[in-house]
């Protein structure tokens, strides 16, 4: 008898116990500067290898991103198709492109109205799978003036993707604006640091150096991921709760 009373709290203790959060998946659509890269690019560093690690067991980072990809041949390809199979119901697809969309002499260009049809199609694809998209601007291409100042280079294709957040009430990442504040933080030189600058004979992978302002390197990328992160955990409750979380000892 007194077995079955102290079993009582227990029971009731479950009973009332919060359910088990539903596992889902956040997958990236875009390009490379969020991609995975292969091991002989190292240092080089897409914005999504870090993200992975930020999220609790409920969660797995699918990353769809690809060199030189832009809303167009992202679709042409099957890329954006992979995605809508695999996607459900509570799932979130983070949506980032520009960069190759927006040069005219790339035979990924995609004119203003083309880029800006593309976006609604990807949110209305992902909604119609009951799947929450999130719209990022194009980050940042470290440009600075003569007097330091960061210059943004993407201003037209970023405004697109703003527009269409706004029409079609979609969350927005700002990443565009949010990047340029980093590299004016870290300023003309140390913003280096970020992007895969590399003197020729400093790193096996890249004998004859690298002077890129686009990609990233492993301290670039894992801080646009981390602005990724903490625009995640301001805009997306959900989303928020499952950001892993050390143990305090």
């Amino acid at each position: 008898m007194r077995k079955a009373i102290l079993l009582i709290p227990a029971l009731l203790l479950l009973a009332f116990s919060w359910p088990e959060k539903k596992k889902i998946k956040i997958f990236i659509a875009g390009d490379s500067t969020a991609s995975i890269k292969d091991t002989r690019a190292h240092p080089e560093t897409g914005w999504g290898m870090p993200f992975v690690y930020f999220w609790d067991s409920t969660v797995k980072v699918v990353n769809r991103a690809k060199n030189g990809r832009s809303t167009r041949s992202f679709m042409q390809e099957g890329l954006w198709k992979s995605i809508t199979d695999e996607a459900g119901e509570g799932d979130y697809v983070l949506i980032q492109f520009g960069h190759n969309d927006e040069v005219p002499t790339k035979k990924t260009y995609t004119t203003e109205e083309e880029f800006r049809g593309n976006l609604a199609k990807y949110i209305a694809e992902t909604r119609n799978k009951k799947a929450i998209p999130v719209l990022i601007t194009p980050v940042a291409r470290r440009k600075f003036d003569s007097t330091g100042h960061i210059i943004g280079t993407h201003d037209v294709y970023s405004q697109i993707v703003r527009d269409v957040a706004a029409k079609e009430k979609t969350v927005l990442i700002d990443l565009d604006r949010k990047s340029q504040a980093l590299y004016q933080q870290f300023g003309v030189e140390y913003s280096k640091l970020l992007f895969l600058q590399l003197k020729p004979g400093e790193h096996p992978n890249h004998p004859d150096g690298k002077d890129d302002n686009t990609h990233f390197s492993e301290l670039g990328g894992r801080l646009i991921a981390q602005i990724v992160l903490k625009e995640i955990k301001e805009l997306i409750p959900d989303l928020a709760e499952r950001v892993y979380a050390p143990v305090k000892k």
